[in-house]
């Protein structure tokens, strides 16, 4: 049974609701380390309009882009939360763009008056679609040289531990439709249609946009034709140029989780610069938290730090990493983030 239902958008749901059947509190066995370069320090890093050194030809599948896994998940407790918490109404959001985080991850439950409010699982994040979207226009007004990636999921399956769709709305799709409509102009048009897939495009042609990467229903099957067309066969977990595999099963197997982490971010640099990569360092379990996962615990070196180290290390190591791609991050460290941003090469 529990095997069954491990899956990222119901385990903290239901962790959560077997602890309140039962009245046991449990904390958890693998504190993450503490703060450093590498997690929990996103702040520490500053880079409002670091793509305004890109010149506009350049691929934005070329590119290295920081990212976050579950954006605004910031409530719910140790297995729930993904993120430092920088304030609700999605001002976690407007702390990470400014710091340089271009890649997001949002889930939607639909709420009544077919309206969107964020959710992991079956927690609701204090912020609803509509304050990512007024988040998102008044940085890329401010900021024109930025784009921002964004993957999209409807997260309620009505299972325990995940949340439940209000009755009596529309779709998705068309939900999202209505979003689209209400702010024209803030996502790049190709993207968010629902009939044809968008080829990847150069940076010039997207900045001030949002670029939606892929709309997820809840089990992981692509709405319509919506985002990239290179993301067809991209459902719950990895595909063909993504790296989700987010089941770490114990403390011990974080090392497990690394070792992915590297296979993908090497694949990525000797890959084809024209189709996106998406790399997720995130993960975690019953017995592994996001932030263990992230920072370590028990003396297991955290996916984060591991990162930090691997793209500073020199080419008498390994070969120099050229492109990481959209590398998705559970509690950043400001000095992660400068790294990713980094490995672009500015001219």
């Amino acid at each position: 049974m529990v095997a069954a239902t491990l899956r990222r958008h119901t385990a903290a749901g239901l962790l959560a609701s077997t602890l309140a059947l039962t009245g046991t509190l449990l904390a958890p066995a693998t504190p993450a380390l503490a703060a450093d370069p590498a997690y929990r320090s996103l702040r520490t890093a500053a880079n409002p309009d670091w793509m305004r050194r890109l010149p506009d030809s350049a691929g934005l599948a070329a590119l290295s882009l920081p990212g976050t896994h579950d954006t605004l998940s910031i409530h719910g407790g140790a297995w729930t939360q993904t993120q430092e918490n920088h304030g609700d109404s999605a001002a976690t959001l407007a702390a990470q763009l400014d710091a340089g985080i271009r890649a997001i991850d949002v889930r939607l439950r639909i709420n009544g008056g077919n309206t969107f409010t964020v959710h992991h699982g079956a927690t609701y994040q204090q912020a609803n679609f509509d304050d990512v979207l007024r988040v998102l226009g008044t940085f890329l007004t401010a900021r024109p040289s930025e784009t921002v990636v964004m993957r999209l999921k409807h997260e309620c399956t009505g299972e325990v531990g995940s949340c439940t769709d209000a009755t009596g709305q529309l779709g998705f799709a068309d939900i999202f439709d209505r979003y689209r409509a209400a702010r024209p102009g803030l996502f790049w048009t190709p993207s968010v249609d629902r009939t044809t897939g968008a080829a990847v495009p150069a940076l010039g042609a997207v900045r001030g946009r949002v670029v939606l990467a892929v709309l997820h229903g809840p089990r992981g099957g692509r709405y319509g034709q919506y985002g990239l067309a290179q993301f067809a066969d991209w459902g719950h977990g990895s595909s063909t140029y993504v790296q989700d595999d987010y089941d770490v099963p114990n403390v011990g197997a974080i090392a497990t989780k690394r070792d992915r982490v590297r296979r993908h971010l090497d694949a990525t640099s000797a890959g084809d610069p024209t189709r996106m990569y998406v790399n997720f360092a995130s993960g975690s379990s019953v017995f592994a938290t996001p932030a263990a996962v992230a920072g370590g615990a028990l003396g297991v070196q955290g996916v984060n730090p591991f990162l930090l180290t691997y793209l500073n290390e020199g080419p008498q190591v390994h070969p120099p990493v050229r492109r990481t791609g959209l590398l998705m991050l559970d509690f950043p460290g400001g000095g992660l983030v400068d790294r990713i941003i980094a490995v672009n090469a500015f001219g």
